[in-house]
């Protein structure tokens, strides 16, 4: 299936490079950013970088990153289900984006109405409980 201008062997490619960075990040107990990933992804895979200055793309990453949290469920299944997205925000924010609260409440593990504090603390124990699946002291 081709989404976004690439093709389905491409996404595959990005999800499993994408999987194993923030693996590596939540093993370091680190945050990374949107920028970030996208250089790595570029690097690690050979594939073009995602252009954050089109919707599209902002949106194809936003994708990518539904797809890596589908596939470690997958992989690596967790009750409730942890979401590996949490570990990217913005470089001028300590937080998620939107995207990621949106995914959130679509796996059903935030309310629709969730308030911001609510989202804060979903945020903050999924950070909490990534760092422990991989090995990391909660911070």
């Amino acid at each position: 299936m081709s989404a976004y201008g690439r093709e389905s062997s491409e996404w595959d490619r990005l999800v499993d490079a994408g999987r194993e960075f923030l693996i590596e990040r939540a093993k370091l107990g680190k945050l990374t950013s949107y920028t970030e990933l996208n250089v790595t992804l570029s690097r690690r895979t050979g594939y073009r970088a995602f252009d954050f200055e089109r919707a599209d793309e902002r949106a194809a990453m936003g994708h990518l990153l539904g797809l890596i949290v589908e596939r470690d469920q997958q992989i690596n299944p967790s009750d409730p289900p942890l979401m590996l997205s949490a570990l990217v925000n913005y470089l001028t924010a300590n937080d998620a984006g939107p995207g990621f609260y949106q995914l959130a409440k679509d796996l059903r593990l935030l309310p629709l109405s969730a308030s911001k504090d609510e989202k804060d603390s979903f945020w903050i124990r999924q950070v909490r409980r990534l760092y422990e699946q991989h090995g990391r002291a909660p911070r």
